[in-house]
Order: C-alpha cells, then sequence, then structure tokens
C-alpha cells in the first residue's frame, strides 16, 4: 500500500458567488487513521467534503484523494472511496437488506451483506422498508452501506446522530475496526466527544481556514481543572497568590471558579484550594476535578456565538 497520505489539501479555495466558503485550507489525512474535521456552521467542513468527493471543482489548490484528482478522476475514485450520507440518497421503498444486497453487485470484493447487517444491528430489521426505520436505523443502514465495497477511504458525515448510546458504542468498534483494517476514515461530527475519542488527527476549521490541527491530546495538552461553586464575588486574586505558580484563578458566570494548572491537579493543589476555602468560612460545593477536553478547545478557538 502507498504510504502517500489518503487525502491531500493544499490551499484549498472554494466560493460561491462572493462568499468565500473555504480560503486556502491546507490538511492531510493520513492510510489507516481517523481524522476529524471540526468547525461551527458554516465553517466551510461540508464544502471541503464535497471538493474531497469529487461533487464541487476547487476555485484555487490542489486536493489529492488516494493520490487521484477527485474532480478529473471519479471514474478511478468511486469504488475506493465510501460516502456516508446524513440524510437521502437510499430509495424509502426499498428493504434494508435488499437494498445491501444490490449495493454488494456493484463491487468487485464486497463485505458479506449479511454480517454487515449484523454489525450494525439491523438484522431483525433486514426486511424493513427503509422509509419504516427509524432515524437511527436509517443512520446504521446508511454507515453500513458506505463500507459494503471494502473502502481505503470513507467520508463519515455526522455518523452517529439520532443514535441511542448503544447504537452509538457499535458505530464506533466499527469506526475502530475500520482503522485496524488500514481503512482511511474522514469524520465531520458536533459530537465532541465522539472525535476525542475516535480520532488519531484532528483539524478545526473556522470562516474557511484551518485554525487547529493535531492529535486530540496534542490539542488539549495537559492543563488540568478544578472546579466549584460558593458564593459570589470572592476575591479570585488572593486566591491565585495561595496557588502554585502558572496557575489561573477566575470566576465565571457569577459562583462558579475555575482552576487551571499546567498539569494535573494533585493533592497538594487540593489541599491549599480547601484550605484558602476555610480560612474565608467558605464551604465549596460541586467540586470536580477535571481535563480540558477537546470541546474546550473548539470553544476557544471558535467561539461560543450561536452560528446560523
Amino acid at each position: 500500500m502507498s504510504n502517500e497520505p489518503a487525502v491531500t489539501i493544499a490551499g484549498l479555495v472554494k466560493r460561491y458567488g462572493e462568499r468565500c466558503a473555504v480560503d486556502g485550507l491546507t490538511l492531510t489525512a493520513g492510510r489507516g487513521e481517523v481524522t476529524a474535521i471540526l468547525g461551527p456552521n458554516g465553517a466551510g467542513k461540508t464544502t471541503t467534503i464535497e471538493v474531497c468527493e469529487g461533487y464541487r471543482r476547487p476555485d484555487g489548490g490542489t486536493v489529492r484523494v488516494l493520490g487521484l484528482d477527485p474532480a478529473a478522476d471519479g471514474r478511478a475514485l468511486r469504488p475506493r472511496v465510501g460516502v456516508m450520507l446524513q440524510s437521502g440518497g437510499i430509495p424509502p421503498a426499498v428493504p434494508a437488506g435488499e437494498y445491501l444486497r444490490l449495493l454488494s453487485r456493484f463491487h468487485s470484493r464486497p463485505n458479506d451483506p449479511g454480517w454487515l447487517l449484523d454489525i450494525v444491528g439491523l438484522s431483525a430489521v433486514a426486511k424493513t422498508p427503509f422509509k419504516r426505520l427509524s432515524g437511527g436505523q436509517q443512520q446504521r443502514l446508511s454507515l453500513a452501506a458506505a463500507v459494503v465495497g471494502r473502502p481505503e477511504l470513507v467520508f463519515l458525515d455526522e455518523p452517529t446522530a439520532g443514535m441511542d448510546p448503544q447504537a452509538r458504542h457499535a458505530t464506533w468498534d466499527l469506526v475502530s475496526a475500520l482503522r485496524a483494517d488500514g481503512v482511511a476514515v474522514i469524520l465531520t461530527t458536533h459530537f465532541m466527544e465522539e472525535a476525542e475519542r475516535l480520532s488519531d488527527h484532528v483539524v478545526i476549521i473556522d470562516r474557511g481556514q484551518a485554525v487547529a490541527s493535531g492529535s486530540p491530546a496534542e490539542l488539549t495538552g495537559s492543563t488540568g481543572q478544578l472546579r466549584f461553586r460558593a458564593q459570589p464575588g470572592l476575591d479570585t486574586e488572593s486566591l491565585l497568590a495561595a496557588l502554585p505558580a502558572g496557575s489561573a484563578a477566575k470566576e465565571s458566570p457569577a459562583g462558579h471558579y475555575l482552576i487551571e494548572v499546567q498539569a494535573a491537579v494533585d493533592p497538594g493543589l487540593l489541599a491549599a484550594v480547601t484550605a484558602w476555602c476555610a480560612e474565608r468560612s467558605v464551604l465549596p460545593s460541586s467540586l470536580k476535578i477535571e481535563s480540558r477536553t477537546l470541546e474546550d478547545v473548539f470553544l476557544e478557538l471558535t467561539g461560543r456565538e450561536l452560528r446560523a
């Protein structure tokens, strides 16, 4: 198998009229890895994926998928790539099992449809028309359809939307199995726990540009957090003076206190905080020790305002 990345994007630009949806985006996705492309609504994720899938032509930059141009070499790429759509694409009246068996006939060495139905938990509804499946079941059938042809690369768009916890974990197991088999997975999701759990590499984009990239561990760092609640208006400056050098302390919102340190929270830090509270007759509640999450990083980089 080639050592070339599964996807290479360099300086991608895509405009819709005067609006620039993707503005000089550069990223790579390795083979046998899960790469998550994250961003708020309107960040350019869908456009980027559509260019990679060959549905749109770039206005600038270069895109290579499995070493090929997705727009010019679509005929050669399609048998090697699986695409999971959020909705649409499956005839509403066709039974789940029949649809998967039909798709398998278009591939030279497909996965067994019956095995796939079992893996995604749809064996019991194999004869049920697509339109009568629940939203989560439809998602699982779309996932099975994306991998029935043994692709080298799979694009998964919000793969666990509408799924219950059991189905979500089964989907995560399947994604992990794909990676173990050397399949490259490009994942877009708004579920940060999913991205943090599955991804080898994360690219966060905003307004058409990459604003951060790295492994989940690289992006979240080693920052430790301690949170507690108490009466509003405590003197965070004196609290900070009682903490190790390099710490940060703030109150936001009122009555909610956050302490961050550039390492894991240890017993010494916990003792310093509780001693400070005791000296001021403050009884902290809801005290939690946490690590910085991918969601924290995402919100810091893209903001907390709602997007259309």
